[in-house]
């Protein structure tokens, strides 16, 4: 409907536009019609024609002379009998005698006033800048909410059942969810059945988890299993310049939705309205508080017979007002996880659906391969790789292509432009070969996977690491061997150059990262071995630490930082000391990284055992 009214609007708005060149053009034809339509001539010429008394007859009106000719004569290459003229400014009094004495038969007519050529050059522009406004009006008019009347109308887009049908099987993986999602289907399948029993399903229900997770996936996968109308709309959709207007829009979709029960609203990004009222920097936002509050009447104002569920999703649900949460609004708490392995399998091959795959590529370990991954990371990865592969003219997306998707997304393009010293670069090698000879050899360090030196938009080189399989626990002995692993870098520089470069910068920054949260969160410091001095250490929102007082003295903080450089200090002796035994492994695997720039995992643990031809000419 939004869009045969655009189509409307389009229409009106080119037939004005039409009319008025069409009139502009008529008015210039009117000027050009009678120099287009007959020849003019000099005054002189018409003077010799009167004399050879080949004139007929005339039609004088003002100071322009038409005449037809008895017979027809030539002028600049033209040929005609019709012709016009004008009379001298300074006038001509033999003229008329010279007429009568020819016997010439002449027509006279009042000079045209030109009063109404005025009024139309006027009165154009005006009807010009007119035409604008009406046609912008009805555009507004035509537009979503109704125009400048309509603007507190609902933005929300609507699904009716039937149409664009989503349903459980497009989603792969949150099986947890869905089965708890699978309450609000055959709730609204037959709401009779829950009320027999004196229950009811939540009103409200909020979908959490991080961004590409398919939250919003899921809420239209519910309203295509239970056949239901789906209004969806964003949290910014509320929002508006004018005070009141969100509140009305509110209203608007709730009354929309009762209407089209059983029926289920969907509010994307509700942190946007959702805010905590009255926290932070400057107090609150009035219309953005406004929304809120008529969000929450209408939540409660329900009536037990009204078949509408509201489902809305956030990434953010520390950031939400209490008054959200609570008991009766959205206190059905839905978490949608980061996919694990079998998920992401899952979700490789929905989207792998449209894509030819050559045989060397297996989802299962390419599932492996992305720990981390959302389902919106993964459809972008073989997308990057499949134009990759069109870029090459190749129809099947090979298993290098995902893997140069991959590098792309993570580390960044290549930098083909960057010329490295073969100084710096011997540099960047020893610095990566470090971090991989370290990974290699401690046994709770996760898998070296490939070593490249090849200079990305965000780092010169990179070690990359994937987990052998899913973690959820990380006990100490894995995080110490994780950050003797950041460190590995810094030492092979000092090992080898005695010296330090910025190249160990963000390792050093993720490495005290993490050693403080082992001391402030989790308890694995001998000093604070059963304490957690920082808290939960989520974060909070801007401008409400102002008002949130340390838990611990100023003796304690210095502690703190003592405990964190204990923890750092002993991942840098272990590393150290990993590579001062295995020198001869640096080297060697320095070597293949100056000669072939990447190294594979395999071949990494084939120079750390000592196996001999561990690297090939042709690492691909």
């Amino acid at each position: 409907m939004q869009k045969q009214q655009q189509e409307s609007v389009f229409k009106n708005f080119t037939f004005l536009h039409f009319l008025l060149l069409l009139f502009l053009i008529m008015v210039i034809l009117s000027f050009l019609s009678p120099m287009l339509q007959t020849a003019q001539i000099s005054y002189s010429t018409f003077l010799r024609e009167i004399q050879e008394d080949n004139v007929k007859e005339l039609n004088i009106r003002g100071d322009r002379i038409e005449g037809v000719l008895e017979t027809e004569i030539e002028d600049n290459g033209r040929v005609f009998t019709q012709f016009v003229t004008f009379v001298p400014a300074m006038g001509d009094e033999d003229l008329m005698p010279l007429l009568k004495e020819k016997g010439i038969e002449v027509h006279t007519q009042p000079e045209r006033s030109p009063f109404f050529w005025y009024l139309i050059l006027s009165t154009l522009p005006l009807l010009l800048i007119a035409g604008l406004i009406f046609s912008q009006y009805r555009r507004m008019q035509g537009g979503g909410g109704g125009g400048m009347f309509g603007i507190g109308k609902s933005q929300a887009k609507k699904y009716d059942r039937g149409k664009q049908r989503t349903i459980f099987e497009d989603v792969a993986g949150a099986e947890d969810a869905k089965e708890e999602l699978m309450e609000v289907v055959d709730y609204l399948k037959d709401p009779g059945k829950i009320r027999d029993v004196g229950g009811k399903v939540p009103r409200g229900m909020m979908l959490v988890g991080p961004p590409g997770t398919g939250k919003t996936l899921l809420a239209r996968a519910v309203a295509g299993e239970a056949g239901v109308s789906f209004f969806s709309i964003t949290g910014s959709d509320f929002m508006e310049m004018f005070v009141g207007v969100g509140a009305k829009r509110v209203r608007s979709l709730f009354q929309e939705a009762k209407q089209g029960a059983p029926s289920i609203i969907f509010i994307d990004e509700i942190d946007a309205i959702g805010r905590r009222r009255g926290a932070g920097v400057g107090g609150g936002h009035d219309e953005r508080e406004q929304t809120l509050n008529q969000l929450l009447s209408e939540l409660d104002g329900f009536e037990s017979h009204e078949d509408v569920v509201v489902m809305t999703a956030t990434n953010r649900p520390d950031i939400l007002d209490p008054a959200l949460t609570r008991p009766g609004r959205f206190d059905r708490r839905i978490m949608v996880d980061l996919p694990t392995v079998k998920d992401r399998v899952k979700i490789l091959k929905i989207h792998c659906r449209n894509k030819q795959l050559d045989s060397d590529v297996d989802l299962e370990l390419l599932a492996r391969e992305t720990p981390g991954f959302s389902g919106a990371d993964l459809e972008n990865l073989l997308n990057e790789a499949a134009l990759l592969a069109a870029r090459e003219q190749r129809r099947k997306v090979r298993r290098q292509d995902i893997e140069l998707a991959r590098d792309k997304i993570l580390l960044g393009l290549k930098r083909h432009g960057l010329a490295l010293t073969p100084e710096e670069k011997r540099m960047v090698a020893y610095h990566e070969a470090g971090h991989a000879v370290v990974g290699a050899l401690l046994p709770n360090a996760d898998p070296v996977y490939k070593v490249s030196i090849i200079p990305r938009s965000q780092s010169m080189g990179v070690t990359q690491q994937f987990p052998d399989k899913e973690k959820y626990i990380y006990n100490r002995e894995y995080l110490m061997d994780k950050l003797a692993v950041m460190m590995g870098g810094r030492c092979a520089e000092l090992l080898i150059f005695s010296t330090v470069t910025s190249g160990a910068g963000n390792d050093l920054q993720h490495a005290t990262k993490m050693a403080r949260s082992m001391v402030l969160e989790w308890g694995m410091s001998d000093e604070f071995e059963h304490m957690a001095p920082g808290g939960s250490g989520q974060e909070i929102v801007l401008g409400q630490e102002l008002g949130k007082s340390r838990e611990y003295s100023e003796l304690t903080a210095r502690k703190i930082d003592q405990a964190v450089e204990t923890i750092l200090k002993k991942a840098y002796e272990r590393a150290m000391e990993t590579l001062t035994e295995n020198r001869k492994a640096l080297e060697e695997l320095v070597q293949a990284l100056l000669d072939h720039d990447e190294v594979s995992g395999d071949q990494v643990y084939a120079i750390v055992r000592g196996e001999a031809g561990g690297i090939k000419d042709d690492p691909s």
